[in-house]
């Protein structure tokens, strides 16, 4: 497809879009995979993006599916004359770190998705994460149909396979290749939400154990993973709507009803997710209530004991004062009688604070 004049648009950075011709990059150092499906079946042969496209359209029929990993801007200037990406949606695929979201850039539909895994706790240390996030991009044309992932995890093979393996779906076009992307996308997130609530559930369970000791960090890194996944799960909603209501025509109508389904799981994962900080919350104001319940209950003992050895040091105190006339100086049994007083003295506090449960 030949460079679209740049209209006088300018990108993020404030710079004109690029109007001369990009060298593409070495195929190998940044596609996974590169391949032809007609009427949903994979065309045999090695390709790459140029010798793809051209096929495609010399058939007249068919789609080019490119997967990609973590390109850089130089790797991926070849892909982008080609198919006739847009600037903006090419930044975006290249820097990451953007928001789920659904753009339309004249005949290309840019799509961001945000991808989670669980990482168990053998995994993990104390303070590490337990949900690592990574990103997908997918850009949908007429005849094509380029993802482009960041992360070392929610690889696409098992996704191409599957639709390899039902070329009834892949036969109704690219859109279907994005629904099964969405679809697996949104699946991992039920898989992680059912991870988190087992132990959303252990901490609940430990919180409201008696005589259990909470360690409210646990509780915290718990929330704040929480909140990632909301962050990744909430903004998809809208994008989801759009796609399964007929937002543009390059998403097949049959195709359409598939992703109605992705977005009742993606509503459930919501709800799930709202659900979970709601009652981590909970479980913050349990465990700083029951915190401060034991630092009571550690006060009192502290008291408690503080009283019974009070009692022995004032008496020894005021016979230490050394004056002449005092009661007992004479006394043969003087000394033993006061560490008598002062063994009763303090088995009787003793008694009392136990009998009140301070002790």
């Amino acid at each position: 497809m030949p460079n679209l004049p740049s209209l006088g648009l300018r990108n993020r950075n404030n710079r004109a879009p690029r109007t001369t011709p990009r060298a593409p990059a070495p195929t190998s150092d940044y596609v996974v995979d590169c391949a032809i499906y007609v009427d949903g079946h994979r065309v045999e042969g090695t390709w790459n993006h140029s010798d793809a496209v051209d096929e495609v359209r010399r058939r007249g029929t068919g789609f080019v599916w490119i997967g990609l990993h973590e390109p850089t801007e130089q790797q991926i200037n070849g892909l982008a004359d080609t198919f006739g990406l847009h600037e903006l949606a090419v930044e975006d695929a290249v820097h990451a770190h953007q928001r789920p979201k659904l753009e339309r850039y004249d005949n290309t539909l840019f799509m961001v998705l945000k991808t989670v895994r669980y990482l168990s706790s053998e995994r993990r240390s104390a303070t590490s994460e337990i949900v690592d996030t990574g990103e997908l991009m997918v850009f949908l044309g007429r005849d094509f149909v380029i993802t482009v992932r960041h992360g070392k995890h929610a690889g696409l093979a098992q996704v191409r396979s599957q639709l390899e393996a039902d070329p009834e779906q892949l036969a109704l076009g690219p859109s279907a290749v994005l629904h099964g992307v969405a679809d697996h996308v949104v699946d991992t997130y039920l898989e992680v939400t059912e991870a988190i609530q087992d132990d959303i559930d252990e901490i609940e369970a430990e919180v409201f154990e008696p005589r259990t000791k909470i360690d409210a960090e646990q509780i915290y890194l718990m929330k704040r993973e929480v909140l990632e996944l909301r962050r990744a799960v909430l903004p998809l909603t809208k994008p989801m709507q759009r796609l399964a209501e007929g937002y543009t025509p390059m998403v097949a109508d049959e195709v359409r009803s598939y992703f109605r389904n992705v977005e009742d799981h993606l509503a459930k994962v919501s709800e799930l997710v709202g659900s979970f900080d709601e009652l981590l919350t909970t479980l913050v104001d349990a465990t700083l209530a029951k915190i401060t319940l034991q630092q009571n209950t550690d006060m009192r003992k502290i008291s408690a004991w503080v009283a019974i050895i009070s009692t022995p040091t004032m008496i020894a105190g005021i016979y230490g004062m050394n004056f002449t006339s005092m009661p007992e100086l004479s006394w043969t049994f003087g000394y033993p009688g006061v560490l008598v007083v002062m063994l009763v003295a303090c088995v009787v506090l003793f008694k009392i604070f136990r009998r009140n449960k301070w002790l």
